[in-house]
Parts: C-alpha cells; structure tokens; sequence
C-alpha cells in the first residue's frame, strides 16, 4: 500500500506509462503489448514504463505520488474493436464508470484507494482500446495490433505536452 513516508518516493521519475491486461488472453493484453514496443524506442529520462499485467491491488504504489500517469488498457465500450478512447481518472472513479479490463481490481478502485491514502497522482490519462477477441492466445487480433503505432503516438504526445506545461502542485 502507500508508504506515507513520502521520501521513499523521491527518487521516482515523474511521469509513468502503465500497460494493463493479461497477455494470455489476446486483445485483453493491449497494454502489456504497447509497453513492449514502447521500451523499443528513446523515451526522456523523466518517463518510467510499467507493465501492470493484471496487477490489481499491487499497483497502489506503482501509481502512489507520481505527477502524470498514463495508463494503456483494453475496455469494454459501445464502438468498433481497435477504437482507441481517452479518458480521464474522474471518468473511471464514477459509479457508473467505464469498465476497464478484466481483472479483480480495477484501475477505478486502485486509484480511489490512492486518493484515500492521501497519495494519488496528481494527473491521469487512460487510453482504452476497444478488443475484438479476448479468448485464449497470445497474438493481438489484426484490429488491435493495427491501433497499437496509434496508441503510442498519443502517449509520447501526452508525453510532450506534459513536459511542455507540467501539473503544480
């Protein structure tokens, strides 16, 4: 859980890339797969990226006290497969919140839990990429392995324009 001794998060890097799913179960682990080619290319050296998998509950402190997180998952949402859609935190944290991945914990509750502990991240972007095919395997569906260049286009832009104008405190 959170550390409230707040030094123990000094030394992490500001902005954090977080790749949600289960790679066993083909779209579902869209957000592992971005992680992936992301660690391919040259990022800043104030960007962290992270491979949630199915994390849950574990990634409170993953999350716990960074200035911009961006989050890449699957989502169940009313659009074709291979729509990538951007949301907000205040958009998961809603009762009637998007539904995000598959997994015990979602991101919604994680980051409540984060805000409740008294260290949530100061900004949150999600991008949620609708599946086509969520059975067992380990290849992307063509639709989702097609969004994937896209998806990583809009992080490094989220990047840029972060370090461009960063959240204050």
């Amino acid at each position: 859980m959170c550390n409230k001794d707040m030094s123990s998060y000094s030394n992490r890097r500001p902005i954090l890339v977080l790749g949600i799913g289960n790679i066993l179960l083909r779209d579902e682990g869209v957000g592992v797969r971005v992680i992936e080619r992301m660690q391919e290319i040259p990022l800043p050296d104030d960007v962290e990226l992270v491979d949630g998998g199915t994390a849950g509950a574990d990634l409170l402190d993953v999350l716990a006290e960074r200035q911009k997180v961006i989050v890449i998952d699957a989502v169940e949402a009313d659009c074709e497969p291979g729509t990538v859609l951007r949301f907000s935190a205040d958009d998961l944290t809603q009762p009637d919140g998007v539904g995000m991945s598959l997994h015990e914990l979602g991101l919604g509750q994680a980051l409540k839990m984060t805000k409740q502990l008294g260290c949530e991240p100061k900004e949150v972007v999600v991008f949620g990429i609708k599946p086509r095919d969520i059975s067992c395997g380990l290849e992307l569906s063509e639709e989702i392995a097609a969004a994937v260049p896209k998806v990583m286009e809009l992080v490094l832009a989220e990047i840029a324009n972060f370090r461009r104008n960063p959240v204050k405190d």
